[in-house]
C-alpha cells in the first residue's frame, strides 16, 4: 500500500445564464491529452495559485471569513479559492467577475472585457506573468465574490494518484459580457441546460467525471439563474468523496448516502 496523495485545493464555476429553454450552464469539454479528466466535459476551474491569496486585493462583498465558514476552511484558504474561482473563470470562460469599488460597498460589474487588451492580460495569467490581483490594481476594479455562490464540496477518493479538494461554485454571467471559448485546455464549449446535458451523458456523447452529473443533476431542480443562485445548499458544505464500485453492469461511483453513479469514460478519437 501507498500514502495516499494529498489533495490540491481547487476552484471551479458553474457559469450560469438564462435561455430559451431555461436555466443553461457553460461547459466546457477537456483536450483528450490532458493528464487530468481528458475529453471528459467539465466547468471552468483549475488548481489554486499561491498568489491566490493575496492580501492587498481589492475585494467587494462577503468576506473571507465568511467563505471560511462556508466551506469549513481557514480564512487564507477561503481567500484564495475565491480568487481562483474568480481567475480559472476569466482565464478559461473569458469572463471576468468583478468590478468598480467605490468604497462604499457598492460595485458596478466590468461590463466588457473582449478587447485586444483584455486578451493580452488574460494570456499574461495563464503564463502566470501577471496575478490576479495586479490584474484589478492595474484597472482600478476589486474581486466581487458577491457575484458567487457556494455550491458543492467534492475530495477526489484516495485511490487516485492526482488528486483535488474542490470548491464548486455558482455565478451568473455578468451582463455585457459573453463567454468565449478562450481555453487551450478544450476542445469544445457550449451553453447546455443540465437536462440536455445529462441526456448527452446518458448515451455516451458526453462523458464527464462524478462531480460535474451530479452537479449538473442539482441545477436541473432549478427553473432559471436566480432561482438557482438563491438555492445554494446551507453552509458548511459537506464534503463528498465517492467510493468505486465494479459491477457485471460496468463500473460504479459510489457517494456516501448510497447515490450510484456509472462511469463513462471517453470514446476513442
Amino acid at each position: 500500500m501507498t500514502t495516499p496523495a494529498e489533495p490540491r485545493q481547487a476552484a471551479t464555476v458553474l457559469l450560469l445564464r438564462d435561455g430559451r429553454q431555461g436555466l443553461e450552464v457553460y461547459l466546457l469539454r477537456r483536450t483528450k491529452g490532458m493528464p487530468f479528466a481528458g475529453g471528459m466535459t467539465a466547468y471552468p476551474g483549475g488548481g489554486v495559485d499561491p498568489r491566490d491569496g493575496d492580501t492587498d486585493i481589492a475585494w467587494a462583498g462577503p468576506a473571507p471569513e465568511r467563505w471560511a465558514e462556508a466551506f469549513g476552511c481557514d480564512e487564507r484558504t477561503a481567500r484564495e479559492l475565491v480568487c481562483a474561482a474568480v481567475r480559472e473563470t476569466f482565464e478559461e470562460a473569458g469572463v471576468l467577475l468583478a468590478g468598480t469599488d467605490d468604497g462604499s460597498g457598492a460595485a458596478g460589474v466590468v461590463p466588457d472585457v473582449s478587447g485586444d487588451d483584455w486578451e493580452e492580460q488574460r494570456q499574461a495569467l495563464l503564463s502566470r506573468e501577471l496575478s490576479l490581483a495586479e490584474l484589478l490594481a492595474g484597472r482600478g476594479l476589486a474581486l466581487r465574490s458577491d457575484l458567487l455562490r457556494p455550491f458543492a464540496h467534492w475530495i477526489t477518493p484516495p485511490v487516485e494518484p492526482r488528486r483535488y479538494d474542490t470548491k464548486f461554485f455558482v455565478a451568473a454571467l455578468p451582463v455585457g459580457q459573453e463567454a468565449r471559448h478562450v481555453s487551450g485546455e478544450a476542445d469544445e464549449a457550449a451553453w447546455l441546460t443540465p437536462a440536455a446535458a445529462l441526456a448527452e451523458l446518458a448515451t455516451g456523447a458526453r462523458p464527464m467525471l462524478p462531480p460535474t452529473s451530479h452537479t449538473l443533476g442539482q441545477l436541473a431542480a432549478f427553473p432559471d439563474v436566480a432561482a438557482a443562485l438563491a438555492g445554494s445548499p446551507p453552509e458548511p458544505l459537506h464534503a463528498i468523496s465517492p467510493t468505486f464500485e465494479q459491477t457485471p453492469d460496468g463500473r460504479w461511483a459510489v457517494l456516501p448516502d448510497g447515490t450510484r453513479i456509472r462511469l463513462v469514460v471517453p470514446l476513442p478519437s
